[in-house]
């Protein structure tokens, strides 16, 4: 599956390639579930991204449909936060983490579990 798929902002965020595969392999474990993209205030700087594995949309969320098998969705109250935001998946030593790529972001904490938007 290629991201090349996405219509450059066309939804509120895009995923890289090892995204795609990374989500694609979560949910293979749990046949049925929506990866769902949404935030929280938190830490020292403002708010903090959390993604869940979960069994249906909400009314107001965005729904991404990215292949056959991952529906990807952003709610509603982050969509303004995490506009034209690019997830990637990436290896750091022994540990994949996913990397939220927000322009829209003008402050981090330091420790960089937080951040902040104008």
């Amino acid at each position: 599956m290629s991201v090349e798929t996405f219509v450059p902002h066309a939804h509120s965020v895009s995923l890289t390639d090892a995204a795609v595969r990374h989500f694609e392999r979560l949910v293979a474990q749990q046949p049925g579930k929506m990866v769902r993209l949404s935030t929280k205030m938190s830490g020292c700087t403002g708010y903090a991204y959390v993604l869940d594995m979960v069994d249906e949309a909400k009314d107001d969320d965005e729904r991404i449909e990215v292949s056959d098998t991952l529906t990807f969705l952003v709610d509603e109250k982050a969509r303004e936060l995490v506009n034209m935001t690019e997830l990637d998946y990436v290896q750091e030593g022994i540990n994949g983490v996913v990397k939220f790529n927000n322009p829209n972001v003008t402050n981090e904490c330091g420790c960089g579990e937080s951040f902040n938007v104008e």
